[in-house]
Order: structure tokens, then sequence, then C-alpha cells
């Protein structure tokens, strides 16, 4: 069975002589594995398809549950990833958390758009990586239902938390004086400025998702509270965070 998808490669592997195992996440269904066959050949006619963060129209060869990549167009390549060591480790980042997502399995379509959005701003320097980055991690967890509480004070339920701290594990904020003594490496700082710029990334159409501002200390404080979020919910690490520090985050 033949369907039509448009995709973007997250993962390649190079796989017997000259084919590859590529995960692909769709428009439309969620992340799927396709094998891509002689694509390491010279000429192949897929080769650009099948290459790292490109986004293409697809047909895929579907039977027994195995999918083969057919014919494919490229839409997008994301050239301006590959000049940059912190971009591509970036988008690497981005990719390894978005291929946590169970194959085949329900998503919402803006996954993919986010996605996309966030490729585009690292690839033409739309906006500082930083930012991007948060923007990515909080936006992620809102699409994968395991956004952060950020209505107001967990516990007095004030609507502006007073010098605001961020509860990493129950995912909420509270007022300073109503946070949770001696919780040490649980609970964060942060600023009535970074609560507002998160709840902007919560809320905002995607289209402008990169359109807020913050001076350099909220910013970094942000990018602290997203990336914190983002593991405490997942409760894991990301080899490829760790490898996009160790090359120095791009400020």
């Amino acid at each position: 069975m033949y369907q039509t998808v448009r995709g973007l490669i997250i993962r390649s592997v190079d796989y017997k002589e000259a084919d590859k195992i590529l995960t692909v996440l769709t428009d439309t269904r969620g992340c799927l594995t396709v094998k891509a066959r002689g694509v390491r050949r010279k000429g192949s006619r897929l080769k650009a398809a099948a290459q790292l963060f490109a986004l293409s129209q697809m047909t895929l060869y579907e039977q027994k549950g195995r999918a083969t990549l057919h014919e494919a167009q490229v839409l997008e390549a994301f050239s301006g990833l590959q000049t940059d060591i912190g971009k591509m480790a970036l988008a690497s980042y981005f990719a390894e958390v978005l291929g946590t997502e169970a194959e085949d399995a329900p998503m919402d379509a803006d996954v993919q758009r986010l996605a996309l959005n966030c490729l585009y701003a690292l690839a033409n320097d739309l906006c500082e990586p930083r930012v991007v980055k948060a923007a990515f991690e909080l936006r992620y967890m809102q699409l994968s239902g395991y956004a952060p509480d950020l209505t107001g004070c967990a516990v007095c339920g004030r609507e502006d938390p007073v010098l605001p701290v961020a509860l990493l594990e129950s995912g909420n904020v509270r007022c300073h004086g109503c946070a949770l003594p001696g919780s040490v490496g649980k609970q964060m700082p942060i600023s009535a400025a970074v609560l507002q710029a998160a709840r902007y990334i919560l809320s905002c159409d995607l289209k402008k998702l990169f359109s807020f501002r913050l001076p350099p200390d909220d910013l970094e404080r942000l990018g602290k509270v997203c990336e914190a979020w983002l593991l405490a919910c997942m409760e894991r690490g990301f080899r490829t965070l760790d490898f996009y520090k160790s090359v120095g985050e791009t400020p």
C-alpha cells in the first residue's frame, strides 16, 4: 500500500551496504521508521531526501507493518544548520526529544510545525539560539500534554506571584513565601518577566513563537527553567543536550 506524507528526517542511520534507516516525523502519523534503499549510492535520486533534517513530500510503500521510501521531493533542507556546530548540536537535541514519541502513535499536528519553525529560525539566524531552545522545550511540553501550570501561585492563587519560584517536579509556580522550604534543586527562583515570557510561549500563535524579548539575565533564567521542566517531565537526560553544552551554547 502506498501513502503520501510530509516527513522531516530526525534520525538517519546507515544500514547494510547502501541503505539507511530513517526516523521520520510526519504531519499526520507521528514518528515512523522508514527504510531508504540504496540512498548511499552515488547518483541515488532519493539521496537528498534521506539527509538529516530534510523535509520532503514522501511516498511510502508499506507492507506488513514496514515502510520503505519510494519517492520523495525535498521541500526544505535547512542547509544553514550545516555551517555551525552549535546550531547542528541544538537541532540534534530537538530531534532526540522528538524521537521519544512512540512510533505511529497519535501526536498533535503542531508538533511537526513546531519542529520546522525552530529549525528554520536556527538555520536562518532569525533569533538567538537560546530563545529557540527555550521556546521549543516549553511549547513541546504543552503539545505533549505536560505543560507546567503558570496561571498563578499554586498555593495562594495569586495571578502574579510575589518573587515567583518555579517548582520543577510538580510543574507549577508559587510565590516566594509559598515555596517549599528545604527543596533546593527541586525549585528555581525566576522573575515576573520570565513568568510572562513562559506564559507567552504557551499561548501564542506558533508563527509568533519567538516574538518575545528579555534582558540577558532573564533570558538565561528562562532557558534554565524550561530545560529543567522538560527534563523533570520526561524523567531522563539527553546525550545531544550534553553535547550541545560541551561545544558551547551559542549566546
